[in-house]
């Protein structure tokens, strides 16, 4: 185990905020954790209490330098640990990068991840944002996953209802309220997350941009491996190559209203995107709103909005994670004024 010393995070943030890190301590497994946590390094200025876990930096806005120890994750491994007449369970080391672990289950023949096909970072971090796309988000696809405790060092497996999912949201994020406070930001590192796959595939094709890719292809019935291509274009067709432009992908969670608060946004601006839930309220396209309030393409000194999609905020060269929150705030402030509607970013803000 080796503690790198003022390490530069550009690389390590796909934002490409230029920032160090005082100290920095990459593992690569289990074993690693625990020696970090015995080692002179943990108790040097109270580590156990402030570590910062980075897993790809796909998700992140750094405002400045991290004093905090940070901890690097690069647990690796891939394999298939049950299958059976109802499904695959197949597992991922937290450190995998996520896509290149999506195309590997389809390679294998265990349908069921295609739909989240090209979103940036690491298979450790997914059930923290509990990321989605077109139709599909990780809940749906989640088996379990273990993890260790920062604090006691004690390793632990959690299921789906014990991981807390919400939109874009879980324990992961969430600090503990008190001492049987159910939270873990901060606590818990994630070293391997297991997916359910079931048995017979079905495909998810219940997203406007899936569709006109069936009416433009002929396709309607396509296969993984097809669904998988869609999505891979249609977020390259839509979103920048981080290593061409320095973004956190979708900066804004998409709202949810009620019915009655659709139908009075509707009344003042009827193409306003909007779908259905299931559980009867409405979600709002964010990037609509931020567009209709003439953000799109925008700056705030080296921060904008993306020309092709208003939910990406982008360095255009040189931004400060200030920069970037700045551009927020101001986005979050129009649409609240125009909509009244307030916009939560995705991304974590150290």
């Amino acid at each position: 185990m080796l503690v790198e010393n003022n390490v530069a995070l550009q690389p390590y943030n796909s934002f490409g905020i230029v920032a160090r890190a005082q100290r920095l301590v990459r593992v690569g497994s289990d074993a690693e954790v625990v020696q970090l946590m015995n080692s002179p390094e943990w108790a040097d200025g109270g580590a156990a209490a402030r570590a910062f876990v980075l897993g790809g930096g796909s998700n992140l806005v750094i405002t400045g330098d991290i004093k905090p120890l940070v901890i690097k994750v690069e647990i690796a491994g891939r394999r298939l640990v049950e299958d059976h007449a109802r499904g695959w369970v197949v597992e991922g080391g937290a450190g995998e990068n996520w896509h290149d672990f999506v195309a590997w289950t389809l390679e294998q023949g265990w349908p069921g991840l295609e739909n989240l096909a090209l979103i940036p970072g690491t298979v450790g971090a997914s059930p923290v944002q509990n990321i989605g796309a077109y139709g599909v988000e990780l809940q749906d696809r989640f088996h379990s996953l273990d993890a260790i405790d920062l604090q006691t060092g004690q390793a632990f497996t959690l299921d789906a209802a014990q991981c807390g999912f919400g939109y874009r949201d879980s324990v992961f994020k969430h600090a503990p309220a008190g001492e049987k406070g159910l939270g873990l930001a901060g606590r818990a590192l994630i070293t391997r997350v297991r997916f359910w796959l079931p048995k017979p595939w079905k495909p998810v094709l219940g997203y406007l941009d899936l569709e006109r890719k069936m009416a433009e292809t002929g396709i309607h019935a396509p296969d993984a491996r097809q669904i998988f291509d869609w999505v891979v274009a249609i977020r390259r067709a839509k979103l920048p190559d981080p290593a061409v432009i320095g973004n956190a992908g979708s900066f804004f969670k998409n709202p949810t209203v009620t019915p009655e608060q659709c139908a009075d946004i509707i009344a003042r601006d009827p193409k306003v995107v909007h779908y259905p839930m299931a559980d009867g309220s409405i979600k709002l396209a964010a990037g609509w709103l931020i567009d209709a309030c003439g953000w799109k393409g925008k700056s705030v000194g080296h921060a904008g909005v993306y020309e092709k999609q208003a939910l990406v905020l982008v360095n255009r060269g040189g931004a400060t994670g200030g920069e970037v929150m700045t551009l927020a705030k101001a986005i979050q402030t129009s649409v609240y004024e125009r909509f009244g509607i307030r916009l939560e970013p995705e991304p974590v803000v150290v």
